[in-house]
């Protein structure tokens, strides 16, 4: 049973950026730079029938390719930090091709996801961190901006199951035109 996942891939350059933010944090676990994207739409663990259906309904997008840019590195988890991410800057084409996956993933007969969708790269996980040390760290770190880069395609990504962090497998590519 594949765990699956929509996602747009970080170009290489970008994610040398995000590799030099690594490190700083005890008890990080630091994502291999290979493994950065952004994830459009979790799907989780289905059958391959399932599988082949999200793949086939995915094939229905068309739209065109757009610039992303990544704005400001942040944490999940309040006081009890559990992750560290890039932000990506607001853009209304990303939002768009979200909420499209959405539709066809519900129409596919999955439900819908359960969180508010917030575009990041996630960069560390973390277990035990400090809150101090997580706060210095992005009062270094924090103020990161890349350079804007093409988005031409996204993809579908299966994973093994696993605590995160890779590794991944493009199961399909969807060009944007």
């Amino acid at each position: 049973m594949p765990r699956l996942f929509t996602a747009l891939e970080i170009p290489p350059d970008i994610g040398a950026t995000l590799a030099s933010l690594r490190g700083g944090i005890p008890g990080a676990r630091w994502i291999s730079p290979e493994f950065y994207h952004v994830t459009l739409r979790f799907i989780g663990d289905v059958d391959y029938a399932v599988a082949r259906d999200v793949a086939s309904a995915l094939d229905e997008v068309e739209r065109f390719g757009f610039e992303l840019a990544l704005d400001g590195v942040d944490q999940f988890g309040n006081h009890k930090p559990r992750a560290i991410f890039a932000a990506v800057r607001s853009n209304p084409a990303l939002t768009e091709l979200q909420a499209e996956q959405e539709r066809l993933i519900k129409r596919v007969g999955l439900p819908p996801e359960g969180r508010n969708y917030k575009p990041h790269v996630t960069l560390a996980r973390l277990r035990d961190s400090a809150p101090s040390q997580v706060a210095e760290y992005l009062s270094i770190r924090g103020f990161y901006r890349s350079p804007t880069f093409e988005v031409p395609r996204f993809v579908l990504f299966s994973s093994r199951d696993s605590v995160g962090g890779g590794p991944y497998k493009v199961e399909a590519s969807y060009p944007l035109m």
